[in-house]
């Protein structure tokens, strides 16, 4: 056996690594013998054509480390970027195996109180806002704020996961929001001081969601992660929708003040929740870096020159950025739906139709689908993603285009596995930078799209819109297929020849 050193699953219950001096198991725990007959498949490579080049030059089948082979490339390696050296098993894991890890349900468990929590404030300030102004302008940009110093402070405050401990930061972030929104709650506050205190919580949202993404595959270092991913996914849907009639309700009955009070208990609850229910770790470090502490300008840029100098990071960041075409449907469903002469309850069954199949496709690919099948279906989901939405030009009536609208939501599972292999290519000291600047990214993207298609559709039928969409998105997921696949050849050649 060769050995391996420790990893930050030692801490969290997941396989125990080899002494590297005397070969024996750390905490006496045992470490589990791969076989070399491929027990757990050929699930590190996200090509064919990468694992022949693996078995071709190291002689082996298995893709793991097994008595009498060579190390592995690094690119092929489990612990390539998450550092949690954990195997990825050629089964799906169940939703069984990830809720019961107690951290996992606490993490979930503090997210969900965070999300009501937000969905209660952005319906709370709604109200507040128009019931003093009676301006739709002023409401519509307090409401805009609790989306955009996000784009600001993803790039620059997500680093902070990296250099802080993840528990602490995100114990901080939530009382410090906490207090904020319990201030915001004060009866007669000024506009002025609600929008200003507004930002102020928005921003301190960039760093915790940071150190939620960078520890989740701490907690969850193999397949199980992956699972939990979906789960996440679908609980963010869920949790937005019952935010935003729960808040309607508690602002008609309690009033905004008292709907704020609320929202800044569930902060307190969640980070009492976190801090109880998580294992302390200690601030991630880069060995490269030393063990000074770079600024946020310094660590923003530093995670923008590893996506930049990385191909194969840059096309899995594309990937994640395909929401961008996807996600015009549901800004165009009010138009759509009345040039449909469809009345607005078709609007909300618009904008629940790829949600609905966002979720089903989640639970089939994260649960039934082996980990490696996932990598090769990345790409052709990505196309089903947008493809459909081609069909929206023939304006095939309110029916057919909720099946199509479906069928695009089912597509986006691709983000799950495109998610999981991000989190293997990014180094667990940078994790949380990275992810930071990949989220901005999504809200970018995301809000860019919805104007532009807005303002397109102001002259074009808005059926019209969302098919160029559907095209733009396929042409895009096509190219990301080719640039992936090329980015991998590069980095299997670049090995070979390097041996």
């Amino acid at each position: 056996m060769i050995a391996e050193t420790p990893t930050a699953a030692d801490a969290t219950g997941g396989r125990r690594a080899l002494d590297p001096a005397g070969g024996k198991p750390v905490h006496g725990v045992p470490l589990p013998e791969p076989s070399c007959l491929g027990s757990y498949g050929h699930s590190n490579f996200t090509t064919e054509g990468q694992q022949a080049v693996a078995d071709r030059e190291t002689g082996r089948s298995c893709g793991h480390e097994c008595p009498g082979h060579p190390p592995r490339p690094p690119w092929a390696r489990t612990d390539a970027g998450t550092g949690t050296g954990e195997p990825t098993p050629a089964r799906p894991a169940t939703f069984g195996e990830v809720c019961a890890v107690g951290e996992f349900r606490v993490l979930w468990l503090a997210d969900v109180l965070s999300l009501l929590g937000d969905q209660l404030a952005r319906v709370a300030l709604a109200v507040l806002v128009f019931g003093r102004t009676g301006s739709a302008l002023l409401t519509g940009l307090v409401y805009a704020l609790s989306f955009l110093p996000a784009l600001v402070g993803g790039p620059l405050l997500a680093g902070l996961a990296d250099r802080l401990p993840r528990r602490r930061l995100m114990v901080s972030c939530d009382l410090a929001r906490g207090l904020v929104v319990a201030v915001m709650a004060a009866p007669g506050a000024p506009l002025w001081l609600l929008c200003a205190l507004l930002v102020g919580a928005v921003l301190l949202t960039a760093p915790f969601t940071a150190a939620r993404a960078a520890l989740l595959p701490d907690v969850l270092p193999d397949d199980r992660y992956v699972l939990a991913s979906a789960i996440n996914n679908i609980t963010d849907q869920g949790a937005q929708v019952l935010g935003f009639a729960v808040g309607g309700g508690l602002a008609a009955v309690l009033g905004s003040s008292m709907t704020l009070g609320i929202d800044a208990a569930t902060f307190v609850a969640s980070a009492l929740l976190l801090q109880l229910g998580l294992a302390h770790r200690p601030a991630p470090s880069d060995p490269k870096e030393g063990t000074g502490r770079p600024s946020a300008l310094r660590s923003a840029l530093a995670g923008s020159r590893l996506i930049g100098g990385d191909a194969r990071l840059r096309a899995l960041l594309g990937y994640a950025w395909l929401c961008g075409f996807s996600v015009v449907p549901e800004g165009l469903a009010a138009p759509y739906a009345a040039a449909e002469g469809a009345g607005a309850g078709t609007v909300g069954l618009l904008m629940a139709a790829q949600p609905t199949g966002a979720v089903l496709g989640a639970v089939l690919l994260a649960r039934f689908v082996a980990p490696a099948r996932r990598l090769r279906l990345m790409g052709p989901l990505a196309v089903l993603s947008c493809a459909p939405l081609l069909g929206c030009a023939l304006r095939p009536g309110i029916p057919i285009t909720l099946a199509l609208l479906a069928v695009s939501g089912l597509g986006t599972a691709f983000q799950l596995a495109a998610n999981a292999a991000f989190v293997q290519a990014v180094p667990a000291a940078v994790r949380g930078q990275v992810f930071g600047l990949a989220q901005a990214g999504i809200i970018t993207v995301q809000g860019a799209a919805i104007l532009l298609a807005g303002a397109v559709a102001s002259r074009l039928a808005p059926a019209l819109v969302v098919a160029g969409a559907g095209g733009l998105g396929t042409a895009a997921a096509a190219r990301l297929i080719w640039s992936l696949s090329r980015a991998e050849r590069a980095a299997a050649g670049r090995w070979v020849a390097g041996r």
